[in-house]
């Protein structure tokens, strides 16, 4: 994963979102969001009538900030992370 200052969030970016959308707002790849959700670090927030998972961006903005500053400026491994969150 190329390092990161942080993540930014467009305000009208406030609805729950699919991973695929969710993986574009924040410019990493959809497998980068699934693995955060299977190692417990990025829960969903709820679930679509086909089944997706559904994340609020508010919400993972400030996940996905927080796990790129522990990786990237403190070089704790996933789980060393997943202690701290």
């Amino acid at each position: 994963m190329q390092k990161r200052s942080s993540y930014q969030l467009k305000p009208k970016d406030s609805h729950l979102v699919k991973i695929g959308e969710l993986a574009r707002m924040f410019s990493v790849l959809p497998s980068t969001i699934n693995f955060y959700t299977r190692e417990g670090l990025l829960p969903a927030d709820g679930f679509s009538q086909g089944g997706y998972r559904l994340y609020d961006p508010q919400k993972a903005l400030k996940i996905l900030n927080k796990i790129n500053d522990l990786q990237n400026k403190k070089r704790l491994t996933i789980k060393e992370i997943k202690k701290t969150l």
